[in-house]
């Protein structure tokens, strides 16, 4: 009996680990998100700086409030990551409502990045027809 409950003991535990694995990297993803979306509002300013027109300076503000968001999403993941790591072992809820937070978060930055990305493209597509004179 002791034995069974000292083996049950140690899977519970394991998997309270693997959960906040799960949490660290989802705030992993998150953050190379985040860095990703930094990346692409630095190229649409770029853009914007070489050819200066509404067009372009709207598409490097999008990529930039897109950046920001990432890096807020980025930071979410990385507290819930936190709390999946420090929430006691009697409390599988809150370890699994940590690892759902940061999966989320890290999602959002996904889309951050995303529309940074697509901004940063508006914003090269606007420099280059600015260059051909449209």
């Amino acid at each position: 009996m002791k034995s069974t409950r000292r083996l049950l003991a140690t899977a519970f535990v394991a998997l309270l680990a693997a959960c906040s694995n799960s949490a660290q990297d989802s705030a992993r993803d998150a953050h190379k998100s985040a860095d990703t979306a930094q990346q692409a509002a630095d190229a649409a300013q770029q853009a914007a700086a070489q050819a200066p027109n509404t067009a372009t300076e709207q598409a490097a503000d999008q990529a930039k409030i897109a950046a920001d968001a990432a890096g807020q999403a980025s930071d979410q993941a990385q507290q819930a990551a936190a709390s999946a790591s420090a929430a006691p072992a009697a409390s599988s809820t809150a370890v699994k409502q940590a690892t759902q937070a940061a999966a989320n978060a890290a999602g959002t930055a996904e889309m951050g990045a995303a529309t940074a990305k697509a901004a940063a493209g508006n914003a090269k597509k606007a420099r280059d027809d600015a260059a051909k004179g449209h």
